[in-house]
Parts: C-alpha cells; sequence; structure tokens
C-alpha cells in the first residue's frame, strides 16, 4: 500500500484530539456533577442501554473518520491486471541440435507443432512476433494479431548451425521497442533483482534446447531486458539423453551442419551441443522477473506452452484505491449515527 498525498495522512491526528476532547469534556462534568442522595433513582430514570452499545456508535464514527483520513491521502495498492495490450514475442532455437530424436519424431517436429498450438490458443487481439535464432538471430514476424501470418512463418523454420540465445533476447527487445516507446527508451538504469517494479506489458519467451555457443551472453542481454522492464520467461526443451539428430529435407536450412558430408540425416551429434544450459536460462529468467521452466517431452512442452498466457497476460500496476476508503468511511459513519439515533431514540407514549 502506498500515497500519492502521505502528507494529508496529518488529518488522522483529528481522531486523537476528538478523543482528547471527550476525555476533557468528561472530567469537566464530573468536576461540575450534582450531589444526590440516591443514585438508584437516576439509574431508574435512564433508558436501559448495555455498555456496547453505548460505545459501538461511537466506535463505528471514529473508524469511519480513520477511513476518510486514510482516502485522502490517495491510497494505491499494486494489484495484477489483465493486460489488453500485451506483445509476446517467441523466440525458437533452430540450431542443429533440435534434430535430436531424444523427443519423437524429434525436437524440431515438436517445438513447432507446439508453437503452433500457443500461436492458435492465444485470444483474439493478442500481438505476436516470432524469432527464430540459430548462430544468428532474425525477426521473421513483427508483433501481429495475424495469426496465420504468423503459422505460415512457423512452416518456414529451417535449422542451422550455432545457439545464440543472447542474441534472440536483443532482437525480441528491437522488436518490442517499435511497438512500445517506453522500452526504446536509452540510458535506463538496472533496478535490483527482485525489485523491478512494474512491467512492461511486453514479454519475451525463448524456448531452445542448448546452450549459448556464439554472439552476447544471455544474461548480459537479460540485463537489457531487465532495465526496460520486459520480463523474459525461458523453456529448456530436451532430455539429458543424446540420440542420433535425423532431420527430413524440408526440416534443412542451407546452413545446417547436416548439409555436406553425413547428408540429412542419422548423425550421432555433439553430447555437449544437445545439453541444456539450466543454470544460464534460470538466471536470464530471474534477472527479467520471468520464470524457467523445463520440458522433457511434446506434452509437457505443450503444457508449458499453453499455461504462460496466465501469468504474462497479468501485469502489476498501481490502482488508486481511494473510492473504496471513501465508501468503507461512509458506511461506518452512517452506521455509527444510525444506531446512535435508534438506540436513543424517544418510545412513542401510549394513547389512551
Amino acid at each position: 500500500m502506498s500515497f500519492s498525498w502521505p502528507w494529508a495522512l496529518t488529518a488522522l491526528l483529528a481522531v486523537p484530539l476528538l478523543l482528547a476532547i471527550r476525555w476533557w469534556l468528561n472530567r469537566r462534568r464530573k468536576r461540575a456533577a450534582v450531589t444526590v442522595s440516591s443514585v438508584a433513582l437516576i439509574r431508574a430514570a435512564l433508558p436501559g442501554r448495555t455498555s456496547w452499545r453505548r460505545r459501538l456508535p461511537a466506535l463505528l464514527f471514529l473508524a469511519g473518520l480513520l477511513a476518510l483520513g486514510g482516502a485522502l491521502a490517495r491510497p494505491q495498492a499494486t494489484m495484477s491486471i489483465p493486460s489488453n495490450s500485451t506483445s509476446i514475442l517467441l523466440a525458437i532455437d533452430v540450431s542443429g541440435s533440435m534434430c535430436s530424436t531424444d523427443v519423437q519424431p524429434n525436437r524440431f517436429s515438436v517445438a513447432t507443432d507446439a508453437a503452433r498450438q500457443f500461436v492458435e490458443k492465444q485470444q483474439d487481439g493478442t500481438r505476436i512476433g516470432l524469432v527464430a535464432f540459430s548462430g544468428i538471430s532474425g525477426l521473421l514476424v513483427s508483433p501481429t494479431t495475424d495469426k496465420g501470418a504468423l503459422l505460415d512463418a512457423i512452416g518456414t523454420l529451417r535449422t542451422a548451425r550455432g545457439t545464440a540465445i543472447g542474441q534472440a533476447i536483443l532482437t525480441s527487445i528491437d522488436a518490442i521497442a517499435e511497438n512500445n516507446p517506453r522500452v526504446a527508451a536509452t540510458g535506463v538504469e538496472l533496478s535490483a533483482p527482485g525489485q523491478l517494479g512494474d512491467f512492461e506489458p511486453d514479454t519475451i519467451v525463448v524456448l531452445t534446447d542448448g546452450s549459448n555457443t556464439t554472439g552476447v551472453d544471455p544474461v548480459i542481454a537479460a540485463t537489457q531486458a531487465a532495465a526496460r522492464k520486459i520480463r523474459v520467461y525461458t523453456i529448456g526443451f530436451g532430455t539429458t539423453t543424446p540420440a542420433p539428430m535425423v532431420c527430413t529435407a524440408d526440416q534443412i536450412g542451407g546452413d545446417s551442419p547436416f548439409v555436406g558430408g553425413r547428408g540429412w540425416g542419422g548423425g550421432r551429434g555433439s553430447g555437449r551441443n544437445q545439453e541444456i544450459d539450466e543454470d544460464a536460462l534460470t538466471q536470464v529468467a530471474d534477472t527479467t522477473g520471468g520464470r524457467y521452466f523445463r520440458a522433457e517431452d511434446a506434452d509437457q512442452l505443450v503444457d508449458v506452452l499453453t499455461d504462460l498466457p496466465r501469468e504474462f497476460n497479468l501485469r502489476e500496476q498501481r490502482v488508486e484505491v481511494t473510492f473504496w476508503f471513501v465508501l468503507g468511511a461512509s458506511v461506518l459513519v452512517v452506521s455509527g449515527v444510525g444506531l446512535s439515533l435508534w438506540w436513543n431514540r424517544v418510545p412513542a407514549r401510549r394513547r389512551d
């Protein structure tokens, strides 16, 4: 809870001031009290009220004044609210290790199928962009609501050499900056981890099966995303068991490691190239306020991509809640005054 006008909280001093005035009046009244011979007669003349009936209206009234004093300071609460301006940049690894058959028929086929399902299940109006990366990264589709263009682009993905995870993050940031001028701002300083404050509605999702082999370090790229309040969610895809790398002819690009000496399939590949750098992916996610996920088969990958929108379609935002303070104050004050009038009403006399 924070306040836009914290100095207005001085209005809360009215409550202890009223209590002090009441105490002073009671003390003065006692000094001016008239001595009577029978207290029983006075008690009989007073209307029968229990102690809580005497105190409850006053307590409600004072609580209402406290709430009203808080409202004057314009309180704000940090809430997760739906974002209707989200841009999601999906960065897909198309390195040669995606031909590994530890996930049948191979990682590449499963990843592209999951990416199609991810696009198809997004709400209409959600802007999605597509980045493909191997030794270099490239923006295939700028953030768009055209699902057909995205699905067509996914169908054109081809494998190539290298894995540039950091460069893919930077490419995604540039694509977001084209539509969000706040992200394009330069000279911003990185906040301390865990103290990123309000996030931009834009999000980057990196799907990879290996470790960075070229270009900028992924953690350095993550600091750039964090400085611009962009969350990066990372997904490590594949098992820890090395398997033959086999891609079909239409999955191989001109720079694929399978072009030339060994044809288009059957290679054992390097076990090192098939290892996921979970430490780096976790650090990227932690630095930017995102999360790291591990998926070892097709079902797990689909589940991760399907559940992700529940997290990044919400954004943290400070919302002013003055109205609710005023409403609560009104209810408390009216209740206190109403109960006081009701319990102190004079009973109507019966007519003979």
